[in-house]
């Protein structure tokens, strides 16, 4: 069946079409095994598992801090984050990441009073609405009519904030079970940033500035016939396949080993006991005031509207629906936060980040699911004891490039009344450190200059909506 078409009497291609859904028949379940198996295929072992570390970056901090600032159980975490990326992997075919809800994490962090059970409520509160959202199709109206401008500004504040983000744990001693820096990063040392430049000279030789396109290999295979270098293109092709960001991350895992030999010792083996939260009334309260109003509009753009936008630009042979992905989100957290695991959502920086080292397919993400989900059977919560020697200046390095990945989803912009709304977007994000904040001015912006064109034939409201110029 045809897609639905939105009515455009002007004849213009609306930038942001309706979502598209697969309406035949009921799937049999052998058309079901056969699309999950089709999703978890690897495209390349060493890309897919290179891709499974790209959003590391982001994760491990958070769950560090929340870990040794709140006691929160790591080991309960680990293993449904690990089920979570698995069937994530599964039902979408794209690396989507699973990835902690940073501002209700944020709140935890600063604030002493902000204990387990507000996050859990928070986590609970949060994706409460968002499975209600995309059960009523009310997410689909949203992601329908917010226009690709200030999708893009939200991008591109988000990245921009991941890579500052990043260059303040490759510069600066952090301390996260009080969000604080602690002077200054020594030059030399097993997490100095003597390390930490050279990790990022790595990933630059090995992965360049992204995927090359076919039109860019065939240029640099003609350069290097007429400079007869056919040694140098394979030992290219050689370095441009090594999985870099697993190589970094396997260096940090065995410093951190050398940097507390002693930690082995406290390792205890089997899964943390699970147990069900008790959530007083004073702390729904709080959760909901303190946690989800702050963190229910990044979720909804970031984790859901550019999630979405961002699969499509990478992966347009794969759907994924804003309906599905909020469905999704909510669903995570109205099972896992109730047994004490960490409030989660999608995230478009991790997807970037996983795209940018290699992810392509479902089974990257499914195969970082595996290993959460044997690290939280195996060793529980004693694995902080690992995480918490781990070189933060090299978490840095793959935070940067993740950051910077999803920062240039926004070069596709090409008006200058785009680039406008997108610009002052960012700006708002940025400086008032508030994604809301920043989406609200971008809607405004784009609202005003529409109406400033009502002069020009635009009468109809599709036509007024999705002009471009």
């Amino acid at each position: 069946m045809e897609p639905p078409q939105i009515h455009n009497p002007g004849g213009e291609t609306p930038r942001n079409p309706p979502e598209t859904g697969n309406r035949s028949s009921i799937p049999t379940p052998s058309h079901v095994v056969q699309t999950v198996k089709q999703n978890l295929v690897f495209r390349s072992k060493w890309a897919e598992l290179n891709g499974a570390m790209g959003d590391l970056g982001t994760y491990i901090p958070i769950v560090l801090a929340l870990t040794l600032a709140k006691n929160l159980d790591l080991g309960t975490t680990l293993i449904f984050n690990g089920v979570y990326n698995f069937i994530t992997g599964a039902i979408y075919g794209v690396p989507m990441p699973v990835q902690p809800m940073k501002s209700i994490a944020a709140v935890a962090i600063s604030n002493p009073t902000f204990g387990i059970p507000e996050v859990m409520a928070a986590g609970i509160c949060t994706g409460a609405i968002l499975f209600l959202l995309g059960a009523t199709g009310l997410m689909k109206l949203v992601y329908k009519f917010i226009p690709i401008s200030v999708v893009r500004g939200i991008q591109l504040a988000q990245g921009l904030s991941f890579a500052m983000t990043a260059v303040k744990y490759i510069r600066n001693v952090q301390n996260f079970s009080k969000s604080k820096t602690a002077g200054e990063r020594p030059w030399i040392g097993l997490d100095g940033l003597l390390l930490a430049l050279i990790c990022a000279c790595f990933i630059v030789i090995v992965n360049g500035s992204g995927e090359e396109t076919d039109e860019d290999q065939i240029i640099n295979d003609r350069r290097a016939d007429t400079n007869s270098t056919s040694r140098w293109r394979k030992l290219r092709k050689i370095i441009s396949s090594l999985p870099s960001a697993f190589i970094i991350f396997l260096l940090g895992v065995v410093l951190a080993f050398v940097r507390g030999p002693n930690v082995v010792k406290g390792f205890k083996f089997g899964p943390s006991s699970m147990k069900i939260i008790k959530i007083s009334n004073q702390a729904w309260k709080d959760g909901f005031v303190k946690g989800t109003i702050p963190q229910l509009p990044l979720s909804i753009l970031n984790s859901v509207i550019a999630v979405c936008k961002l699969s499509t630009d990478l992966f347009p042979d794969k759907e994924v629906s804003a309906t599905s992905v909020s469905i999704t989100v909510g669903l995570m957290n109205l099972i896992g936060c109730w047994f004490g695991a960490m409030p989660t959502c999608h995230g478009a920086g991790g997807l970037a980040g996983q795209y940018k080292f290699g992810g392509r397919t479902g089974g990257s993400v499914a195969l970082l699911g595996v290993a959460k989900l044997v690290l939280g059977l195996v060793l529980g919560s004693s694995l902080v004891k690992i995480l918490d020697e781990f070189p933060v200046g090299v978490l840095g390095v793959l935070l940067l490039f993740a950051g910077i990945e999803l920062a240039m989803c926004s070069r596709d912009v090409n008006s200058k009344e785009e680039a406008f709304v997108m610009l002052i977007c960012t700006a708002v994000s940025l400086v008032g450190s508030s994604a809301a904040l920043g989406f609200l001015c971008g809607m405004v912006v784009h609202l005003l200059l529409r109406l400033r064109k009502m002069g020009e034939g635009q009468r109809s409201c599709s036509t007024f909506w999705f002009h471009r110029n």
